[in-house]
């Protein structure tokens, strides 16, 4: 009969197929529904406002901006589970942002799709094709070399008047200049209709990037001269917000000493100007072309330095922790990415794979939140920083992170430091914590290659201060070397009314996070020891204090 028939390699063939479809589709269907699109963003929406929003419906794996032409911004999410993004989209259709209402629906996540898309050399990178190859931007851009994902580009601000000049008759002006300069040229000049200025990104080695800026400079001088425009024509670059604060340096050091030794005049725009659709800061250059140029090389080299330094950082510190990504969090709020190298002016410049100086992730148990009590030491020269005018920046950071953080009286006249006393949940604790890090990062309170190190005490029972500090020393040992942290008990300590004594841990943030979760860790075991101890359960040796 043909049940009993020998099944032939057609036959197994069509079955494999079969199977291989069947994985395909149901894979497919997994992640079609875990990626959402929100648009119609306000351009002036604060991006820890967005971030903070986005986070309470789940855990955000990623998020990415997408160019558009409309004075609103867009933005595509992908959550961990498509539980979290339907309730994403339930909530976040019916959210209104002043006179703006979101539109959010569901798109494909072609990222996470299997077998279809063209392998990838490595994670985040690029695909075989795109390597190497010249490719337009969106808003017009001309040249040669595509940049590397950890090329550092040179972003100027230049007025619209000139960009026809600087294109020149069907493009031959601005191809001369890449060819010249061995540059990739991008100029957005189809963004932000209307707008006075316009942006353009350069693509290649310092020494081309610079080239190329002194070309585009004597272009528009000469364009100015015949049109017989009065006003100065100063270098306007644009720099992430994240890297300007090691620019200036401590007390303007590193700007003055660059006016100095250039014979220019240097201002930076304001911090506030920062928004969603926004993340760029613009450093204004007065003096001669020379001048203009000379000083465009300093400073464009200490952003660079301060960039690399980030990735140096970040690949030092890739995963300490797993569970929690740093990007629903909010720390990456006011530290994101360098900005896309076709990303123009106006719009959210979001993380990406290219460049994430602080990623990490860490592990908070699946319970019922505790509520944490740190002592978070910082500079007492920072308390102003952090406070900000009218206390709208310590407000914020404790919307932001769901915490309560105040800053404890001053000890003395001369104290170093300022407590800073941080209440909230594991979750809360990491991202306040994260933020007061990036905050004295930013505005310069440590060196630029100096890691922020900061001295952080919790307490915990009396009980268990032994066992964080282990036989002979031994668990302390292990923590410090596992951590990098400094973690001391103070063995004269006088436990307080609650029976608690303070554990010191000194470390960047990384490092101090993963103590203060390890050291949690040995006060919950001990406390269900001795819960067990107390119910008539018997504890094992191998746990007993």
């Amino acid at each position: 009969m043909f049940c009993n028939e020998t099944p032939t390699n057609e036959t197994h063939d069509k079955a494999h197929i079969f199977t291989l479809l069947c994985k395909v589709d149901f894979n497919l269907k997994s992640t079609i529904y875990r990626k959402i699109q929100i648009r119609n963003i306000p351009p002036h929406l604060q991006w820890e406002v967005l971030d903070g929003l986005l986070a309470q419906y789940g855990t955000v794996e990623n998020v990415e901006q997408v160019n558009t032409d409309t004075e609103t911004a867009v933005v595509n999410v992908t959550y961990s589970t498509k539980e979290e993004a339907k309730e994403a989209i339930e909530k976040l259709s019916e959210h209104q942002f002043e006179d703006y209402c979101f539109k959010v629906s569901y798109i494909m996540d072609l990222d996470a799709a299997p077998a279809a898309q063209t392998p990838r050399s490595r994670r985040g990178g690029r695909s075989s094709r795109d390597q190497g190859t010249p490719q337009p931007g969106p808003s017009g851009c001309y040249g040669g070399l595509r940049s590397r994902p950890q090329d550092f580009p040179l972003r100027m601000l230049v007025p619209t008047q000139f960009v026809g000049a600087i294109i020149g008759k069907e493009g031959l002006t601005i191809k001369n200049v890449t060819k010249q300069t061995q540059s990739k040229v991008d100029i957005h000049r189809k963004e932000n209709a209307g707008a006075a200025e316009k942006p353009i990104s350069i693509h290649s080695t310092p020494e081309g990037c610079s080239a190329a800026c002194r070309m585009i400079l004597e272009i528009m001088h000469k364009e100015a001269n015949e049109t017989k425009t009065t006003e100065d024509i100063p270098l306007k670059i644009l720099a992430h917000n994240c890297l300007v604060g090691r620019l200036i340096g401590k007390e303007g050091r590193n700007l003055k000493k660059i006016e100095e030794d250039t014979g220019t005049r240097i201002t930076i725009s304001s911090f506030l100007d920062i928004t969603i659709c926004n993340q760029e800061r613009t450093i204004v250059v007065k003096g001669s072309l020379d001048n203009c140029c000379r000083a465009e090389k300093e400073v464009t080299k200490k952003l660079r330095e301060a960039y690399e330094n980030d990735v140096a950082a970040n690949n030092q510190h890739p995963h300490l922790m797993p569970g929690m990504n740093l990007n629903t969090l909010g720390f990456l709020s006011g530290m994101p990415m360098l900005p896309a190298a076709t990303g123009p002016r106006g719009v959210p410049h979001m993380p990406t794979a290219g460049y994430n100086p602080f990623f990490v992730s860490i592990h908070i148990p699946q319970q019922a939140p505790e509520q944490e009590v740190v002592y978070l030491f910082i500079p007492t020269q920072a308390v102003g920083a952090l406070i900000g005018k009218k206390g709208q920046h310590i407000k914020q950071l404790a919307h932001i992170a769901a915490a309560s953080i105040k800053i404890a009286p001053a000890e003395g006249p001369d104290m170093p430091t300022r407590k800073v006393i941080i209440t909230g949940t594991a979750e809360a604790q990491f991202k306040a914590q994260g933020q007061i890090y990036r905050k004295l990062k930013e505005d310069n309170f440590f060196s630029p290659k100096e890691e922020v190190k900061l001295e952080t005490h919790i307490k915990v029972p009396s009980s268990a201060a032994g066992r964080v500090i282990g036989k002979g020393g031994k668990t302390v040992t292990e923590l410090q070397n596992l951590t990098s942290a400094e973690v001391i008990v103070p063995r004269d300590q006088t436990p307080d009314e609650n029976d608690e004594v303070f554990v010191k841990i000194s470390g960047h943030f990384f490092a101090s996070q993963t103590a203060q979760r390890k050291i949690r860790e040995i006060v919950q075991q001990v406390r269900q020891q001795e819960q067990k101890h107390q119910s008539g359960g018997t504890v094992s040796p191998h746990h007993a204090k």
